[in-house]
């Protein structure tokens, strides 16, 4: 137990993710993250609680990224961007995040990476488990996104899974 709560082994350490996995999570992030960004643009309404969300998808992944790599962060985990230099940062985060897979062996899927969060505090994770928790961190706040464009009136785009991987949308609930 840490601080109360249960540790559990990394999921390498379990039964490992195999690399097309990891490639096809992050397809879909890239994709999810273009069409929430086109939702943002779309959008008739001020949506700024909706825009700060985003723009934290992406600087959090910015941040992992340079947890990953070593290198100075450029933004802050909670950044304040434009829908242009969202696109802009997007677009970086994806191809280093490409870069990253497709290059990682297994041997370094499985390796610890040292970091500090924003609270300053160290800890190590594995690269499998910190890209698992990118991707499902942006899943997470997408929906946020979403729910807050349709409370303000518009029709956000889908970024389910299901719906990338077979180009069709999820069914939706009927209007009440």
């Amino acid at each position: 137990m840490v601080r109360g709560r249960t540790t559990y082994a990394c999921l390498s350490q379990l039964h490992g993710v195999p690399m097309n996995h990891l490639h096809r999570l992050f397809a879909h992030m890239a994709w999810a993250d273009d069409r929430a960004l086109k939702s943002l643009h779309d959008s008739r309404s001020s949506v700024a609680g909706a825009m700060a969300i985003y723009s934290h998808v992406l600087g959090a992944e910015h941040t992992w990224l340079t947890r990953i790599t070593g290198a100075k962060a450029a933004m802050a985990v909670w950044p304040t961007l434009t829908l242009e230099e969202c696109a802009r940062v997007g677009r970086e985060n994806v191809e280093a995040f490409e870069r990253i897979i497709a290059d990682a062996t297994a041997e370094q899927l499985h390796g610890g990476i040292t970091y500090r969060n924003s609270a300053g505090d160290e800890f190590t994770s594995s690269l499998e488990d910190i890209l698992l928790h990118v991707a499902l961190h942006g899943a997470y706040h997408r929906a946020q996104v979403a729910l807050m464009l349709r409370s303000a009136g518009e029709t956000p785009a889908t970024t389910d899974y299901i719906f990338f991987t077979r180009g069709a949308p999820a069914a939706t609930q009927p209007p009440r």
